[in-house]
């Protein structure tokens, strides 16, 4: 199973990752388009987003509400721990 995963890093800029390969960078007005170009027509292929304990809880919540609102299905998160 595919998974594809939003990076939001601790500049808040945005890196999509398909199963562990090559991160791209991505703005996220394009986020949903390129997510769904990523999935490939199937709804289910699930989404985590990935972000650094330093970057702004309002910032994560739009990258999921955006996804949300374009259709993506399955959204998780995963939350990094920085540092030691």
């Amino acid at each position: 199973q595919s998974v594809i995963e939003v990076v939001v890093g601790t500049d808040e800029k945005l890196r999509l990752k398909l199963d562990n390969q090559e991160a791209v960078g991505v703005a996220l007005p394009q986020l949903a388009a390129k997510v769904r170009d990523s999935q490939r027509g199937d709804a289910n292929v699930p989404v985590v987003i990935s972000a650094d304990k330093s970057v702004r809880y309002e910032t994560v919540v739009k990258v999921m509400d955006t996804l949300q609102r374009s259709g993506v299905q399955r959204v998780g998160l995963s939350v990094k721990s920085g540092g030691a």
